[in-house]
């Protein structure tokens, strides 16, 4: 499966004109004077912490090679109390106002699903606050829990260097399970957890194609059609799957949005900017379609230890005792979003597609289009 696609990869999108340095390169869709942030968050925090003295915030950084659709600020927080010295990592997630990748907002609620999936035993950062007022930074943010672990990041990919690469055959084999069991988890929190994500109708898997349906429609307003995004939309339409199993829709599930520990297990699933409850396999979809572009992009193609589309769908399917049925329909799906946010991210960086985009091929042949 090697071989770079025609068209640019996400990670190529996002290490367009962004800026590099030894620790790697900062894909964040902005960046501000971090010192001035610390400031700022300095007295916001001595509210929050009202028993707190000394409170000192250092280390602000961003991070490296992930986290390109919201900004991520990661800092330590020193401060004095109860007669002791107390010591914090943690950060901040800024709600994105000038670059906007997704359609709906859904900022409040990202903060909401992260503690409900917390609280039903899936690994996720412990949110601490949320501020809803703009004045402080200049949009909303919330503050969570910096947890110690490392990404398997998107620039350079993985899969050509870095830790993963470097690893043993049996450290990747224990990493890929540990992922797949993670991702499996999110399906054990029951929609009872998340009130606020589950639609009125109560047709989650409805709710999740209309937002994507009509994400294509607000791309064509500005710039006119797009035919092969219109092409693959009908085919999709065209062949609705019957088995639609309820669950918690994640979003954006991929190894690079997993926080890993030096013994390969997962400490935190990260980025729950599109939750929903649209059913189980969209997150399953997502996973397979995105790990098929980290493929086609990379020199090495499946490293050996890593899991393959089927025994992926194999695990995923023992763990959560969920039927994978029609789930190409489900990957397809999925190929169809990730075309979508390729557009509109481009056109965020002033760029073109170039070419057909390598999403939409893979769907139709998903959808035997």
């Amino acid at each position: 499966m090697g071989g770079r696609p025609d068209s640019p990869s996400l990670a190529d999108v996002m290490a367009a004109g962004k800026r590099s340095d030894a620790r790697g390169t900062i894909v964040a869709p902005g960046t501000r004077d971090l010192g001035v942030v610390a400031e700022l968050l300095t007295g916001w925090l001595a509210v929050r912490l009202p028993h707190a003295t000394g409170l000192r915030l250092s280390g602000l950084t961003y991070p490296r090679g992930s986290g390109q659709s919201a900004e991520t600020i990661l800092f330590d927080a020193r401060w004095r109390e109860a007669g002791g010295v107390r010591e914090q990592g943690l950060v901040v997630r800024i709600k994105p106002s000038d670059f906007k990748l997704f359609r709906e907002d859904l900022f409040v609620e990202q903060f909401q699903v992260m503690r409900a999936v917390r609280e039903h035993g899936v690994p996720v950062a412990r949110v601490l606050w949320l501020e809803e007022d703009p004045s402080v930074l200049g949009a909303p943010f919330f503050v969570m829990e910096k947890l110690p672990g490392r990404v398997p990041v998107s620039v350079p990919s993985y899969l050509d260097v870095g830790w993963v690469a470097d690893a043993t055959v049996a450290q990747r084999a224990r990493l890929w399970e540990n992922c797949v069991r993670t991702l499996a988890s999110v399906q054990s929190v029951p929609l009872s957890a998340v009130p606020f994500l589950v639609p009125e109708d109560g047709d989650g898997f409805g709710q999740e194609w209309e937002r994507w349906a009509g994400y294509l429609d607000d791309l064509e307003r500005p710039r006119g059609p797009l035919t092969a995004h219109r092409e693959l939309r009908k085919l999709l339409a065209e062949s609705f799957p019957s088995h639609r199993p309820e669950g918690i829709v994640w979003g954006d599930a991929r190894i690079g949005n997993m926080l890993v520990d030096d013994d390969f297990e997962v400490v935190a699933l990260m980025d729950w900017e599109q939750p929903s409850t649209g059913g189980a396999l969209q997150d399953l979809g997502w996973w397979l379609i995105n790990q098929r572009g980290k493929l086609a992009s990379s020199s090495r193609g499946l490293l050996p230890g890593m899991l393959d589309r089927q025994d992926t769908i194999a695990l995923w399917s023992e763990l959560t005792g969920i039927s994978a049925e029609a789930v190409d329909w489900y990957e397809a799906f999925a190929a169809y979003k990730m075309a979508c946010l390729m557009v509109h991210m481009l056109a965020l960086r002033g760029q073109e597609p170039i070419g057909e985009l390598h999403h939409l091929s893979s769907a139709r042949a998903l959808l035997g289009g």
